[in-house]
């Protein structure tokens, strides 16, 4: 009887492979742990976009960092041609700068997912998002999970999906395997959401039935009135001391501005934040609200032709670039780079927030 190893794309395919080392061995553990305390998987709105690149030895590279909008993604590819126009500069390939200008230009005035420049080929890719959730609430970090960085320092380490490829041949554990076959399966859409959402994520699972699991990332959760929900659902960060800084920030600064709170409020949420930098724990209690770093699992599904791009139904708000500006000066809206910007009453309050955390920062750098 023939196999089917060598005749099934790559993409269709989940290859288990033996993890050698010890680390994987751990993490392989927790995975299996974290099925059996979080069992059910539940998507999370919002899903996560990067410009990719084919590689030539197969796969594709994502960008180092994601955008919560597809707009987002062609913004920074955009970015990504004006660098390589630069390069090409410097080196002295005056018909090369002028091919990657010319695609960073048709970026900014057109709405492109894919296009392929001096043969390589970038596009737009999609990455859905997932949480595991348990009787007590979402899963949150692993104890294997990287989590590097002093607290309040961990903007300045490097996203973990730099240099990332998408690449269905690459192998995984037993429990990612599995996962990856969950994921695949999964079509869902929020509650109370347009059918077309839902239709898209059906159409999703045949036009690309594969998929490649991404480094976990992770956000905040809450819980008020009884129920989790994501406090900032574009956001996620590469390590849970990320979200916890996150979730000091907004302690800190947001709450007291999108509340109102008063200077005695102020101190409660304050002291939040402090015990939260001083334990670097993973939840947090203030005021009725309980919240909670939480793992967050992606996949980017793929087809014969490679990674899914950003579905008709994906909130995408922005045009681009050019089409804003015009659209702004139509309508007399549009200020000229030297026009200076006047900030109302609420615009200088969270300046003031974000000026007195800033000094908090430096005077905790300096105290280290």
């Amino acid at each position: 009887m023939d196999g089917y190893g060598d005749t099934t794309p790559a993409y269709l395919a989940i290859r288990v492979t033996h993890q050698e080392s010890p680390i994987a061995a751990l993490a392989e553990r927790d995975a299996w742990q974290a099925r059996e305390r979080y069992p059910e998987l539940m998507g999370v709105g919002l899903p996560e976009f990067f410009h990719a690149r084919e590689c030539e030895t197969g796969g594709w590279e994502l960008s180092e960092y994601g955008s919560d909008t597809p707009q987002g993604a062609r913004d920074t590819l955009g970015s990504e041609f004006r660098r390589r126009a630069k390069a090409a500069e410097e080196s002295g390939a005056e018909r090369d700068r002028r091919k990657w200008l010319a695609a960073a230009a048709r970026m900014d005035r057109e709405v492109v997912d894919e296009l392929s420049i001096l043969g390589t080929r970038f596009t737009i890719a999609r990455a859905s998002r997932f949480i595991r959730m348990g009787t007590g609430g979402p899963e949150p970090p692993r104890p294997t999970d990287p989590d590097p960085g002093e607290v309040g320092e961990s903007h300045r380490l490097p996203s973990r999906t730099k240099g990332f490829v998408i690449d269905p041949y690459t192998g995984t554990g037993l429990a990612d395997g599995i996962l990856k076959l969950d994921l695949i399966q999964f079509v869902g859409a929020p509650p109370g959401a347009p059918p077309e959402i839902a239709a898209d994520a059906r159409r999703a699972c045949v036009t690309h039935p594969g998929g490649v699991l991404m480094p976990a990332v992770f956000m905040v959760s809450e819980r008020t009135d009884g129920r989790w929900q994501a406090h900032n659902p574009g956001a996620s960060h590469s390590t849970p001391q990320g979200a916890r800084d996150a979730l000091a920030g907004w302690l800190r600064v947001m709450a007291p501005f999108t509340l109102d709170l008063d200077e005695a409020e102020r101190a409660v949420y304050a002291r939040v934040a402090d015990r939260l930098d001083a334990k670097r724990s993973n939840g947090a209690s203030v005021a009725g609200s309980r919240f909670r770093v939480t793992r967050v699992e992606r996949l980017v599904r793929i087809g014969p032709d490679g990674p899914e791009g950003p579905r008709p139904s994906d909130y995408d708000p922005e045009q681009p670039i050019e089409v804003q500006v015009r659209d702004l000066k139509a309508r007399g809206l549009w200020r000229g780079e030297d026009e200076p910007l006047e900030l109302d009453e609420r615009a200088e309050k969270l300046r003031g927030l974000w000026e007195e955390e800033e000094a908090r920062r430096q005077a905790v750098r300096r105290g280290r």
